[in-house]
């Protein structure tokens, strides 16, 4: 497509760029002035710095780079297209398919990639001329410019004029001012830069010729347009019809001519005289060779097209997936879940996509595999805290036994020392009573008595007879000191007891807990034994309740508080370590549950339980009462024998009657 790049462009030593010169470069600072000639030999230069040559270096691929734009920008030519189509006529009839040709071959341009496609319809005179002002501005930076015309169109004189929808052409002389000339196209057109191409589908017939008045008798109005020769260079003019001759509108939508252009002229890389070569075969064909289109001009040697041909790359093709597997790569190199899922947004299907979600499971798995990493070493480190803690609860619980084994240390000698008071304070009580007891005795009798205080107070015990008298107050002592024992912290021993000291130490235990109730004489009876195994149903123990062992005193010792529930004797409660009488409020008595409940208010016996005889006697009328009875000889006693008064009896009995006075 020599005929469509700038003549210009050719390279350096061969042509000038606008603003660019490839003999000579610019002056270089530090040069003194002087110009540097590319292709001249090494030893004409003048001796530079290394900066001066690395300045001259980066201007000489500047300009390399100038000249590879310069001829790229050729090849991306830029092409306009203005289309026309003029149906609605004012003062003549109206044109079927002007209007739908126009819609055709601009969709034509549209889809070919023309740049701009204007598409103007049912213009008047001024309208048009302004269409082809304003055009002729876009085409001067155009390298290709076309202009298609559908409408009604005349010659005369040999001249060709594109008549308006509101020219009336009363004479011939109206057609200079109401019609727009074939040579005002041309002028619009004449700026592109290498093809300028006019296509005018108005080769019908023109209705103005019979009405329109002559104003010179020779002045000849012909049928369709007249021949022309365009003046300027890589100019086309396509008739629809030959010079003298009339174009068809066809029976459909569009005429003939317009179907053939758009069939051929978009092929890419066909050369415009070829193209218009098979627009004038189809319309032949499709016309019965009645409708033969023309072409008016001269292009060049070169293949001139209107829709540049398909650039075929010469050697391998590049593979499609190379930019893929780039960025693949890249993604690679970076190895982070963000750069995957940016790979795979861009790229969701397809080889490298699976490999990428492979990337992102192995991405995955490895920190899976950190965070159990980092599991087990906090779970280390929290054990080895626990390790020195509980080496430090060790020490604080042994620091804790010791200072409590000095408590019970010190309680126990409080009690010893509450036990010897209680013995001297007896003693004394004893020796107060004794020296009562001396008043008014003899010698002998003191003597006597003194020597049973002095054996008494020895002993540490009451007398019998009052040991007797208060012996239910001290079961109830006996019974409080045990749940008071059953709340102390238990003893500890220096030394494992043995023997009676074993069974006494054991029974002591089950005492503090609430387990035994009995005194701890050393003796491992039934009821030993029971509380023993009273012990292991309540703290899940399984000692061997049939003997005192140091196992089950070292487990006795370890429990704090009471273990064994209190059981309380009827009437009495539990309140924390104590057993409390209750009491119930008035109006109510303890019932065999151990509570409290309403009493109930004696009634007379229900009058419905008594037999019928006693309801009957009851429900009878009174009687005289018989306050005297006789017993008739024989012993019996019959109802004749009742009397009122023992006078009456004594008076009415017969021989061998008794009276006796009635029982009441």
């Amino acid at each position: 497509m020599r005929g469509l790049l700038p003549q210009n462009c050719h390279g350096p030593g061969q042509g000038t760029l606008p603003g660019v010169r490839f003999e000579h470069s610019p002056p270089i600072r530090g040069t003194h002035s002087k110009r540097i000639a590319f292709g001249r030999p090494p030893n004409s230069l003048t001796p530079l710095r290394s900066g001066a040559v690395v300045s001259a270096l980066r201007l000489f691929v500047l300009l390399i780079f100038a000249t590879w734009i310069g001829c790229g920008s050729a090849h991306a030519e830029k092409r306009v297209a203005l289309v026309i189509g003029n149906s609605t006529y004012k003062n003549v009839p109206k044109l079927a398919n002007s209007v739908h040709d126009a819609t055709l071959v601009a969709n034509m341009f549209k889809q070919a990639g023309f740049d701009e496609v204007t598409t103007r319809l049912d213009l008047n005179a001024n309208d048009m001329r302004k269409a082809l002002r304003e055009f002729s501005a876009r085409a001067r930076g155009a390298d290709v410019a076309v202009i298609y015309y559908a409408g009604h169109g005349m010659e005369m004189d040999g001249n060709n004029y594109l008549i308006p929808t509101d020219a009336v052409l009363e004479t011939d002389s109206d057609a200079l001012d109401e019609t727009v000339q074939l040579d005002r196209v041309l002028f619009a057109i004449e700026p592109a830069k290498q093809l300028r191409l006019i296509i005018l589908d108005a080769c019908r017939d023109n209705p103005f010729a019979k009405t329109m008045k002559r104003t010179i008798a020779s002045r000849g109005v012909g049928r369709g347009l007249a021949k022309v020769e365009p003046n300027t260079p890589n100019t086309m003019i396509a008739f629809a019809a030959k010079a003298g001759s009339t174009a068809s509108d066809g029976d459909g939508d569009n005429g003939p001519f317009a179907k053939a252009l758009v069939d051929n002229l978009p092929k890419p890389g066909l050369d415009l005289r070829l193209a218009f070569g098979y627009v004038r075969d189809e319309v032949l064909k499709n016309t019965g060779y009645q409708q033969e289109p023309y072409v008016y001009g001269s292009l060049g040697g070169d293949s001139v097209s209107l829709v540049p041909a398909k650039v075929v790359e010469s050697g391998p093709k590049a593979n499609p997936q190379d930019a893929v597997r780039k960025d693949y790569e890249l993604a690679l190199q970076l190895g982070t879940r963000d750069a995957w899922n940016a790979f795979l947004s861009q790229y969701p299907d397809g080889f490298y996509a699976n490999l990428a979600r492979g990337q992102l499971s192995k991405i995955g798995a490895e920190e899976a595999r950190a965070v159990a990493e980092e599991k087990v070493r906090l779970a280390e480190q929290e054990k080895a805290r626990l390790a020195a803690e509980g080496a430090k609860k060790a020490e604080q619980q042994r620091a804790a036994a010791e200072a409590k084994a000095a408590e019970q240390a010190r309680t126990a000698a409080e009690l010893a020392k509450q036990v010897a008071q209680a013995k001297a304070e007896a003693a004394e009580q004893a020796r107060i009573a004794a020296e009562k007891a001396l008043v008014g005795r003899t010698p002998a009798e003191k003597a006597e008595v003194e020597k049973v205080a002095v054996e008494t107070a020895a002993a540490g015990q009451a007398p019998k007879q009052v040991a007797e008298k208060q012996s239910g107050e001290a079961d109830a002592r006996q019974k409080e000191q045990s749940q008071k024992v059953a709340s102390l912290p238990p003893a500890t021993d220096t030394a494992a007891p043995s023997g009676n000291d074993l069974i006494k130490s054991v029974q002591l235990e089950l005492r503090r807990l609430g387990c035994l109730t009995a005194a701890a004489d050393g003796d491992w009876n039934s009821a030993s034994q029971r509380s023993l195994s009273l012990f292991n149903k309540n703290a899940g123990t399984k000692f061997d309740a049939r003997l005192a062992s140091t196992d089950a005193l070292d487990a006795l010792k370890t429990k704090q508080g009471r273990v064994c529930p209190l059981v309380c004797d009827h009437g009495f409660k539990a309140d924390g370590d104590h057993c409390v009488k209750i009491t119930c409020r008035t109006g109510y008595r303890l019932n065999n549950d151990n509570e409290c409940e309403k009493t109930q208010d004696k009634k007379p016996p229900d009058e419905a339980k008594k037999p019928d005889s006693e309801r009957k006697q009851a429900q009878a009328p009174s009687k005289p009462q018989a306050n005297a009875i006789c017993k008739r000889q024989g012993g019996t006693m019959g109802l004749d024998c009742s009397f009122t008064s023992m006078d009456q009896c004594r008076s009415g009995a017969g021989p061998g009657d008794r009276c006796f006075p009635k029982p009441f």
